[in-house]
C-alpha cells in the first residue's frame, strides 16, 4: 500500500477511534409488565423523564440492596443523578399505574437490549400505610421480596417472565424490580406504580 494511503488510512481509525470508545453501551434491560417508569418514559407515555427516555434500558447502580445498593430517595434511579426523574413521585398519583388485586397472579415481563449473566431477580413492594408522596426507601419497602428467581450466573432468556402472587395491599404502591448481575458489581432498577382495587 503506498505510503499516503496508509496514512490516510491511519488518520481515518485514529480520528474515528475515540468517537467509538465514546459511545455509551447500549445497555440492558427493563420490565414492561407491569410496565415500569422507565419504560414508559422510553416509550413517551410520559414526559419530563430527562436522559432516561433515551436509555430506559440502562437504569443501573451499585448491587447488594437492600443491605448497600443505591441510597434511600434514589433507588428508582439506581443512585444515578442522569435518571433522577424516576425518583419523583410527581404528588404521588403521577406516574401512570397498573391496576392489580391482592392475591392475584402478576406475570412480570423483562425485555433484554444485552443480557447479562445474571445472580437472581427480586421483586419488593412497598408497606401498607408507606407515604406515597415520598421518595422511595427501604423503610417504605417490605425487604422481603415475594418473588425471587435464583439464575445461578446463567443467561436469562430474552423475553424473561417471573409469575408471583400478590400480597395483601390497598391504594398506591411501587413495586421495585431488582437484576442481580453475576459478573459486575451492579444491578439493574425497576420501579412500576401499582393499583390495588
Amino acid at each position: 500500500m503506498p505510503r499516503k494511503s496508509s496514512l490516510a488510512v491511519a488518520a481515518t481509525i485514529a480520528v474515528g477511534l475515540p468517537v467509538v470508545i465514546a459511545v455509551p453501551a447500549w445497555s440492558h434491560g427493563f420490565t414492561t409488565s407491569p410496565p415500569s417508569r422507565s419504560y414508559l418514559c422510553g416509550t413517551h407515555k410520559v414526559q419530563d423523564c430527562g436522559e432516561v427516555q433515551w436509555d430506559p434500558d440502562g437504569v443501573e447502580g451499585p448491587k447488594g440492596f437492600p443491605a448497600s445498593g443505591p441510597r434511600d430517595g434514589t433507588i428508582c434511579a439506581g443512585a444515578d443523578g442522569r435518571w433522577s426523574p424516576l425518583d419523583d413521585q410527581r404528588g404521588g398519583t403521577g406516574w401512570p399505574g397498573t391496576k392489580v388485586t391482592s392475591g392475584s397472579a402478576l406475570s412480570i415481563k423483562w425485555q433484554f437490549t444485552a443480557p447479562h449473566s445474571t445472580s437472581s431477580f427480586r421483586y419488593f413492594i412497598t408497606k401498607e400505610g408507606w407515604n406515597s408522596s415520598q421518595p422511595l426507601t427501604r423503610a417504605a419497602l417490605d425487604l422481603t421480596p415475594f418473588v425471587q428467581q435464583n439464575y445461578s450466573g446463567k443467561m436469562p432468556s430474552n423475553p424473561t417472565t417471573h409469575n408471583g402472587t400478590l400480597p395483601q395491599r390497598t391504594g398506591r404502591h411501587i413495586m421495585l424490580a431488582v437484576w442481580d448481575i453475576a459478573d459486575t458489581g451492579n444491578a439493574f432498577y425497576q420501579c412500576s406504580d401499582l393499583d390495588f382495587s
